[in-house]
């Protein structure tokens, strides 16, 4: 019970690394507040937690706009009375294209939802970790834009994840004074759906694609991670176990972004 007694919130919590998060830091009892914009998925994430023997809340917003990021925190004291713990995970692909065919749209929607989105659930998230005496913020960034730049096309989403990785280190050194630690989870490939949020175009146009050596992921031999893999980085740093660790970027890839690089 490495979280007994806190509660955390997590956005993007529905699907994915997001719902395995939530029903992890549940079954180490957390009080857990999933976030995103489909109720339905929400939902479920939830009923599993109940069924489990845990305590979740289920919670839909938009995590670009600023109102209701802030009513979402409220919402969250109103119900539990504190927040402990914060997982920054919510964000799409988005358009991968040519440079020349992205258009502002879309540039605008990857960076909103992905940049913006995490900047507001922090901002609208610390005061509440500052009256706790502190905290514990994860923020999913990517192995793309920060170790690895061979997915052409993806431009939008490469900086809105660099961007993510120095918001993280900024905000680290900022908030370390109120014992709120900061730091960034960037997955690799992880058997997830958010591929269905990708809108491919005209890639084939960009030049002759990079050949890499077999076995892709060298850990698993081309095998992807599972979202509980990831899951368990991110209760390894919302807990004790990680109270030294702050403005650190983790990796979690099994070495494929040292191979793509």
């Amino acid at each position: 019970m490495q979280l007994n007694g806190k509660v955390a919130l997590i956005t993007g919590g529905g699907s994915g690394i997001g719902a395995a998060t939530a029903k992890l830091m549940a079954r180490e009892g957390a009080k857990v507040v999933v976030v995103g914009r489909t109720q339905e998925k929400l939902d479920h994430t939830v009923a599993e937690i109940h069924q489990a023997g845990g305590e979740g809340l289920a919670l839909s917003a938009d995590i670009s706009q600023a109102e209701q990021v802030q009513n979402l925190m409220q919402k969250v004291d109103d119900h539990w009375g504190r927040l402990d713990v914060v997982y920054a995970h919510a964000g799409i692909n988005g358009v991968w294209a040519p440079l020349e065919e992205l258009e502002p749209d879309d540039w605008q929607k990857t960076i909103s939802i992905n940049l913006t989105g995490t900047y507001l659930t922090v901002k609208y998230a610390v005061p509440h970790l500052k009256r706790q005496g502190g905290g514990s913020i994860m923020i999913t960034s990517s192995v793309n834009g920060t170790r690895m730049f061979s997915n052409t096309g993806a431009t939008a989403y490469m900086c809105s994840k660099a961007g993510q990785i120095a918001f993280m280190k900024a905000t680290a050194l900022e908030l370390g004074p109120c014992n709120i630690r900061v730091n960034a989870i960037c997955p690799g490939k992880v058997d997830t759906d958010i591929n269905q949020t990708t809108r491919a175009k005209d890639l084939e146009n960009l030049g002759k694609a990079v050949e890499f050596p077999e076995g892709k992921i060298p850990l698993t031999d081309g095998q992807a991670g599972t979202p509980e893999d990831v899951a368990q980085l991110a209760l390894f740093l919302a807990s004790d176990a990680s109270r030294f660790i702050s403005g650190t970027e983790i990796w979690i890839d099994g070495a494929e972004s040292l191979v793509k690089a």
